[in-house]
């Protein structure tokens, strides 16, 4: 027996359970598959930005900057586009970074987008293995009610199988997609808190060259004893 028809035939021995849960499992891992090539295209993306615009944030060149960011999709452009936008008319640190977290807002619910879906149908496929099990049951306790005793035996092997077979793929499905949403849950949250990294450099770099121009505009004291000389 291959293991094709191995499939087919415990498909058939499952009952109509098991298309239910095949449904659930692909439609889970369709999302798992999206989400995962979402997430890792996105953390490309803000990668490169970065190795891009780290430069030229050092060396205050935000015109630049925006040249790169505008062209780019990536949500740590996005990011900056918040910040670099609030600086022509916020002078405090405090205005700059309520921009970028506004900008976080926009962002993070783009990350986390179908994940918890996962969750939901782990719970579902599991839960409905589990009807498929009580039914299996229920009818294996029926058939051998009204069965001839030489028969009550095999109908009781028949009916369990049944119901094992629900048990274990409930449980299947339920594993698979709870593992999914864990590794997509970090992935996304180490997304999240490398954008939440990058906004605080940019903040400290922004502060510090305004604080640079404050001294450098600064007028020069002049010294008291040279002054009573004059």
């Amino acid at each position: 027996m291959t293991f094709l028809d191995y499939v087919v035939a415990f498909f058939k021995e499952g009952g109509p359970f098991l298309y239910m849960l095949a449904a659930i499992f692909v439609v889970g891992v369709s999302i798992a598959i999206e989400r995962f090539i979402y997430l890792t295209k996105e953390t490309t993306l803000n990668r490169r930005v970065w190795s891009q615009v780290a430069p030229l944030i050092s060396q205050g060149n935000f015109r630049q900057v925006i040249s790169i960011t505008q062209k780019s999709s990536a949500a740590l452009a996005t990011a900056l586009n918040y910040g670099i936008a609030r600086l022509a008319s916020a002078r405090r640190r405090d205005d700059v970074e309520k921009a970028m977290d506004e900008s976080l807002l926009e962002i993070i619910p783009k990350l986390e987008k179908r994940t918890h879906y996962l969750s939901a149908l782990a719970n579902i496929g599991m839960l409905t293995g589990l009807l498929g099990t009580v039914i299996g049951l229920i009818a294996a306790f029926a058939s051998i009610a009204t069965a001839n005793p030489a028969e009550k035996a095999n109908l009781l092997a028949a009916s369990i199988s049944v119901a094992m077979n629900n048990t274990a793929s409930g449980l299947f499905v339920a594993i698979t997609l709870l593992l999914a949403h864990m590794f997509l849950e970090a992935k996304t949250t180490k997304l999240i808190d490398s954008l939440e990294i990058a906004n605080v450099k940019f903040l400290n770099s922004v502060v510090e060259r305004r604080t640079d121009a404050e001294v450098d505009d600064a007028p020069v004291p002049t010294p008291r004893g040279r002054a009573a000389h004059g």
